[in-house]
């Protein structure tokens, strides 16, 4: 923006809009592709968000590179995984871009899955993980889970499985297929983060659509922000610098907030990986 013959950078703070989607994320490439894609107007117009949405999950899809995150923990014990033993298991950082490489990724006995990857009465078409049923873990093994372990209150606070050391890679040399994959943490190795998740501003495609009485704050989303302050993230993303972009696995792409210090980390959710605004 130019005001006066002065080029008003991305973290103006008289440009709260562009500003947070910097603070987001969101890569300034994917702003020009999207300005390139509606160009200019000669009359009042609307966009559909969605086409940002698009930009951005395109160009993040190529420059990000993966890393596992677990934001809603539940631990995880595979009872006959050697007691005390840590393994190394190869990660693609991204298969977008083969100059990218591969990272490590400590594997144990005790892992943090995603709660809703876990479902002790799972609903039809339930491909993740539940009594009886086997699923790969990304990078890792086949696991089977067969049991639960429940609080006073009944709430489930561990599932135990057992794995097939066969697997390893998530392949079985009998040929036996999986439906489910999930992502995981390894316990002993993890990062505890705060993870913030944004959503839309308003529940209502355009705020300003009225009836008589209403006024905008009628539609202010209240789970719009939403903080996260028990994540777990694999040990490469403990030093991530502020504004440091990453896809989390099965979850979306997220960048480090300013907020961020050595060993804290705190990120923010730049965009989910597919569009749920319209369900």
């Amino acid at each position: 923006m130019v005001e006066q013959g002065v080029v008003r950078g991305w973290d103006d703070p008289r440009m709260p809009t562009l500003s947070g989607l910097r603070r987001r994320g969101v890569p300034p490439e994917a702003i020009r592709a999207f300005c390139d894609a509606i160009g200019v107007a000669k009359t009042t117009s609307t966009i559909d968000l969605a086409l940002l949405d698009h930009h951005i999950r395109q160009d993040l899809n190529v420059r990000a590179e993966r890393r596992m995150a677990v934001l809603d923990p539940i631990k995880l014990r595979i009872t006959n995984y050697p007691p005390g033993e840590v393994e190394s298991l190869e990660a693609i950082n991204n298969p977008e871009d083969e100059t990218a490489g591969s990272r490590s990724l400590p594997f144990s006995g005790e892992l943090y899955i995603e709660r809703d990857d876990f479902a002790e009465v799972p609903p039809p078409k339930f491909f993740r993980l539940a009594p009886g049923n086997e699923v790969r873990l990304r990078y890792g093994y086949f696991v089977t889970c067969t049991d639960v372990i429940k609080d006073a209150a009944g709430e489930i606070v561990e599932i135990l499985c057992t794995y097939d050391p066969a697997t390893r890679g998530g392949f079985a040399p009998d040929g036996r297929k999986v439906k489910g994959t999930i992502h995981w943490v390894s316990a002993a190795h993890a990062v505890d983060a705060e993870v913030r998740l944004y959503d839309r501003l308003f529940t209502k495609e355009y705020p300003l659509d009225l009836a008589d009485g209403e006024t905008f704050l009628d539609y202010l989303n209240p789970d719009s922000l939403r903080a996260l302050t028990q994540a777990k993230l694999e040990p490469s993303l403990r030093e991530a610098a502020p504004g440091a972009r990453f896809q989390f696995e099965r979850k979306g792409y997220f960048a480090a907030d300013a907020d961020t210090t050595p060993g804290k980390p705190v990120f923010n959710l730049t965009i989910g990986l597919r569009d749920s605004w319209g369900k």
